[in-house]
């Protein structure tokens, strides 16, 4: 019996193919900063950041960040809002509270339905404005915290009171600048930089005042850090202020005939004392001279036994 072949082979299957996947659209970013005056914003401003994405995709967010000083400050994810033209928009805000140099970038990361995008970051400076006795606001509350930081005593509130006039006159004597109560510009940028503090000379003294002729100063000082610096007016050149390490061991509160108010002494007749006429220079008969107002909250903090070192 003979086999019948076919004459012809059956032919081969067709191979499936895939459908192409849809490409994804690149994405472009945008951002731009507001309220600037001269590329820069006042301290305590809210600094508004708008950007767009484009084009607009449903449910895409974008990472927005702050820098100051060129570190990372803090980061959002923000959610992207329709906008005209098939283009996203997208909104953030940051507080300028230090001083310093901002700046702000957006990045949009890559989804299966957009592409990725960044911005170059855009930056801007801190202004500061100038504070008069008497003004109230929340950049004096700010300002009056920044001091409190460093032992200056300025107290609370918002209000520019003449206990912070006298603490700033102490920041400027510390500072070898001008002996006045004016808080200009210059002064706001470096104490909302908390520079500008009391070198303590004898850190290892435990707690103690010292004294610096030359600046004019009393400081206090706990742990090895000033809690409290005051402007004083010690000894004049005829009746110098005795210097070395000394213990105060005797108060007499109230005024006494000489028109000393709450003074605690720690040498013979020379003590801490408040007095109607505190000039910005050394003027006293040898005692060291607060302002009557500093006196009874001084007198409170120092302590019997405790060192006072005058150089």
């Amino acid at each position: 019996m003979l086999l019948v072949v076919p004459a012809t082979a059956g032919a081969a299957p067709a191979k499936e193919t895939k459908p192409a996947k849809p490409e994804v659209p690149s994405a472009t970013v945008k951002v731009d900063v507001g309220h600037l005056h001269g590329g820069k914003a006042t301290i305590l401003d809210t600094v508004p950041v708008t950007g767009t994405v484009s084009p607009y995709v449903e449910g895409q967010h974008v990472e927005v960040t702050f820098y100051l000083n060129g570190k990372q400050l803090l980061s959002r994810q923000v959610r992207v809002q329709p906008g005209p033209n098939q283009t996203g928009t997208f909104e953030s805000s940051v507080v300028v509270k230090e001083s310093g140099r901002y700046a702000v970038s957006a990045k949009h990361v890559a989804t299966p339905n957009l592409g990725s995008d960044s911005t170059v970051r855009k930056s801007w400076n801190v202004s500061f404005p100038k504070l008069n006795p008497g003004e109230c606001s929340p950049v004096v509350q700010a300002f009056k915290g920044h001091l409190a930081k460093m032992g200056y005593v300025s107290g609370g509130g918002k209000c520019f009171t003449a206990r912070l006039g006298r603490e700033v006159l102490a920041y400027r004597k510390v500072n070898d600048m001008d002996r006045t109560k004016k808080a200009g510009p210059g002064i706001l940028r470096s104490v909302f930089a908390d520079e500008g503090g009391y070198n303590v000379k004898y850190p290892d003294a435990g707690e103690h005042a010292e004294v610096s002729l030359d600046k004019q100063v009393l400081v206090l000082i706990k742990d090895g850090k000033p809690f409290a610096i005051y402007p004083v007016s010690t000894g004049k050149p005829s009746t110098p202020t005795i210097t070395g390490h000394y213990e105060f061991y005797r108060q007499e509160p109230g005024y006494n005939s000489e028109g000393m108010y709450y003074s605690f002494y720690w040498h013979n007749g020379y003590a801490v004392h408040g007095y109607h006429e505190v000039p910005t220079y050394a003027a006293s008969h040898g005692c060291v001279r607060t302002f009557i107002s500093d006196q009874p909250r001084i007198y409170e903090q120092l302590h019997y036994g405790e060192s006072i070192f005058v150089w």
